[in-house]
């Protein structure tokens, strides 16, 4: 499911922009929390190894594009894009099935896509539970095997 979102900067993201790349959606809650401020940080600090793995990892929440802004300001993020799943709220978030209608926001979760776009794996974290980089990491590195996706849920 291809979508567009802007990023922090005002910058048009397509997922199908990243094809012969794998990518890495990284959904949080909020901005401004400290899990999820944590949990994109994680993202920032490892895109080195993210590119080294043909990896480009995104963030992704229902905040607005001045929110996220001021926020990736904040935190020092210049290199890694945080998306706005804004308006339709949480439109994103509800097409790949981790949106929170109860709360309006989406649950903590990573999916990533191989070069072709095929999701290969898919992790839903509790709220306050920051996901494990290494583990992202290791998953990047070795790929469930073809035609299997690896979902833990």
């Amino acid at each position: 499911m291809d979508f567009l979102l802007k990023d922090q900067n005002g910058t048009d993201i397509r997922l199908s922009d990243y094809k012969g790349k794998k990518v890495l959606l990284s959904f949080h809650p909020l901005a401004w929390t400290s899990v999820c401020s944590d949990q994109m940080s994680s993202l920032e600090e490892n895109r080195e190894k993210f590119a080294a793995l043909n990896t480009v990892a995104l963030g992704l929440s229902v905040d607005s594009l001045p929110c996220k802004k001021a926020w990736a300001d904040s935190l020092g993020i210049s290199g890694t894009s945080l998306l706005c799943d804004f308006w339709p709220h949480g439109d994103v978030a509800s097409q790949y099935g981790v949106f929170r209608e109860k709360h309006g926001t989406s649950e903590r979760a990573n999916i990533i896509f191989d070069e072709n776009g095929r999701e290969i794996f898919r992790k839903i974290y509790p709220i306050k539970e920051l996901p494990d980089i290494n583990e992202i990491i290791e998953r990047l590195k070795n790929p469930p095997a073809l035609g299997s996706t690896d979902k833990d849920s």
